[in-house]
């Protein structure tokens, strides 16, 4: 299992759509409206999230940006958890 963590960006949306993310974060001004950081145990329940942000957001004018995945690595029968930074990949519709 790798553990997903994520920065999501949203912008574009009225306040109304903000206090109904399902996450908590910060509120910004600028080009940006909303900054928090998610965290998901697999890619099914990231893609799940994204689904319920497109329910939300009608606009899609979201970024869901993973920036770190842990794994488990067998050395010798034994297991080290390590951590990998991904290559950063956006998520928005």
């Amino acid at each position: 299992m790798r553990e997903i963590e994520a920065i999501l960006l949203v912008w574009g949306v009225r306040d109304e759509v903000l206090e109904k993310l399902p996450v908590k974060g910060y509120w910004l001004y600028g080009e940006y409206d909303f900054i928090a950081k998610v965290e998901f145990m697999s890619e099914k329940e990231a893609e799940e999230f994204v689904r319920e942000l497109r329910r939300l957001i009608h606009g899609g004018t979201f970024k869901l940006i993973p920036v770190k995945l842990s794994a488990v690595k067998r050395i010798n029968r034994s297991e080290a958890k390590v951590s990998v930074l991904e290559s950063i990949k956006v998520s928005a519709p």
